[in-house]
């Protein structure tokens, strides 16, 4: 593959993707910013949403400006682990057994409509997500150095959808919630409608897979004092103790939160971390890992709220 941006750094090389990813995406910046930080980051995203919001069209474009190999897989309720693992099979020619890859194999992963698959085949990507391989009849074969999973789901209030399991919320660094655009945004979306050609397909590649392994090195550089650090540790230890919230972040959540700050800061041409880099990310890195007394959910308390009253009454440090 060709190396398109060996020679910038994040911030450059994050404004020209998003700058190229806006071409097809209409008003959803933000996310599209995050979603970028997390594959930086070495993460995994869950994007939440009605249906028609584009959840798809996202994850399509970020993979068409990326030099990259890409799958999707349609969770449906009959869907099998095997269906994205892979399985081994017997060769009737040989005598001999092999393994036949499954869509998981890839650099970039569409696992669209997620929760619409029982849990035994979400679990298919608890080991796939977080050490980066995949165990077939007692085999572990490895997937690619850039391996970056995004599911889409619908609200869990929709019809023929099942809960993700705590585990497999865990996972994703990131949960986005793609909302409606604004009447402006709409009106654009109008304007620039084609017949006959979808909307990623008129993006360029702009950056290869290797070169965003080699990005990730910028980020072991990226420094964290010590008072930004007991502030993010201040913020985790908060949902633990929040009178609210019954199951707070867990340290995998912790580290993940470090590691989207140290991004965002990178993101921002800094080599430092400051604690708004910590609050621009603490709502997306930890609204779906936290479980809601059900007292709570009924007054109609939702994760964000909460973490604001935690961000709120948080000393920042100077």
């Amino acid at each position: 593959m060709e190396n398109y941006y060996i020679a910038k750094n994040i911030q450059e090389v994050t404004e020209d993707v998003l700058n190229m990813l806006e071409k097809a995406v209409v008003g959803q910046r933000e996310n599209l910013r995050l979603l970028w930080g997390s594959l930086l980051a070495g993460g995994h995203v869950l994007i939440e949403g009605v249906p028609g919001l584009g959840k798809t069209l996202i994850v399509r474009s970020l993979a068409q400006v990326i030099d990259c190999y890409q799958a999707r897989v349609q969770f449906t309720p009959d869907l099998m682990p095997s269906d994205i693992t892979g399985t081994t099979v017997y060769d009737l020619q040989t005598g001999h057994f092999s393994f036949r890859q499954g869509p998981i194999f890839t650099n970039i992963l569409l696992a669209d409509e997620i929760n619409r698959t029982p849990p035994k085949t979400q679990a298919a990507l608890l080991e796939a997500m977080e050490e980066k391989q995949v165990t077939v009849d007692g085999k572990t074969y490895l997937l690619p150095p850039l391996f970056f999973v995004v599911a889409t789901q619908n609200p869990i209030d929709f019809e023929g959808t099942y809960t993700l399991p705590e585990a497999q919320r865990d996972r994703f660094m990131l949960k986005l919630v793609v909302d409606y655009p604004s009447k402006e945004q709409e009106m654009q979306l109008l304007l620039t409608h084609g017949f006959g050609q979808r909307r990623e397909e008129k993006l360029e590649k702009v950056i290869a897979n290797d070169d965003i392994v080699k990005l990730r090195e910028e980020l072991a550089e990226i420094d964290v004092e010590s008072s930004v650090l007991e502030y993010l540790m201040a913020l985790i230890q908060g949902t633990r103790e929040h009178p609210r919230i019954y199951l707070g972040a867990s340290p995998r959540a912790g580290l993940d939160l470090l590691s989207m700050c140290k991004v965002e800061a990178a993101m921002n041409g800094r080599k430092f971390v400051t604690p708004d880099d910590v609050k621009q990310v603490v709502k997306p890195t930890l609204r779906h890992r936290l479980i809601l007394h059900p007292d709570g959910e009924l007054e109609g308390w939702n994760a964000d709220d909460l973490l604001e009253e935690i961000i709120q009454a948080t000393p920042v440090p100077r």
